[in-house]
């Protein structure tokens, strides 16, 4: 029994904890859309620009370790269950991702510059109304200290202050964004498959703690709640 009340509260602990996460995402999500004026740097993901992702990962994050810590803490076997099947429809979208990026990495590369083409065509109409626009490629070419998709001149005479390097505004960042962040995947390869490795560790033992605590509420006799 007191191994289980160990396991129960242990799982509220780090629900709640990946609950205020998600609330912070949430709320940076909120904050993106209200504040800037954001198009998404890919045209055929136009919903699924920085703002509204970050939108809905907070989301789905806050929603799902909401229903784990009620779930545990009420010991209510309707939530936990329904926890369990969210994270592993999860830890699936997940895995499939991954095996379609490794499967098709040559397609998709050819579909992304393609694409980003068109992204930055837009951003450069859009620029022509509004000079003091800020999109997608203005938080990418700042977080990344890039410019352009291959390199500065693809902007042609209007090219954003995010290009500008520090201290300096006639110099600007002298790779492209699409070579400077193929380059930060490849160099950080292994660290981002530990953190998939890490996340898919979490949600097997989130489920593994859910059933855990489900089958105990069966065996004990409380019925369904």
């Amino acid at each position: 029994m007191s191994c289980l009340k160990c396991l129960k509260y242990t799982m509220c602990l780090v629900n709640f904890i990946f609950f205020i996460c998600g609330a912070v995402i949430f709320g940076l999500g909120i904050h993106l859309m209200t504040s800037s004026r954001f198009s998404s740097i890919l045209p055929s993901l136009q919903a699924m620009n920085i703002a509204n992702t970050l939108f809905i990962i907070g989301i789905i994050i806050t929603c799902v370790s909401f229903l784990g810590f009620l779930g545990a803490l009420k010991e209510n076997r309707c939530l936990l269950i329904s926890f369990f099947i969210l994270l592993f429809i999860l830890m699936l979208v997940e895995l499939s991702v991954a095996c379609v990026l490794l499967v098709y990495e040559a397609k998709i590369e050819n579909l992304m510059t393609d694409d980003l083409q068109k992204g930055l065509r837009n951003s450069i109409d859009n620029r022509k109304n509004v000079t003091t626009l800020v999109d997608d490629w203005d938080t990418v070419q700042t977080t990344f200290q890039c410019c352009g998709i291959n390199n500065s001149s693809e902007w042609g005479k209007q090219i954003p202050k995010s290009c500008n390097t520090p201290g300096n505004g006639t110099h600007y960042w002298p790779k492209g964004c699409f070579s400077k962040l193929k380059d930060t995947f490849e160099n950080n390869l292994l660290n981002i498959g530990i953190s998939v490795i890490v996340v898919c560790i979490i949600e097997v033992l989130g489920m593994c703690f859910s059933m855990t605590l489900f089958c105990h509420i069966s065996r004990s006799g409380l019925g369904y709640k």
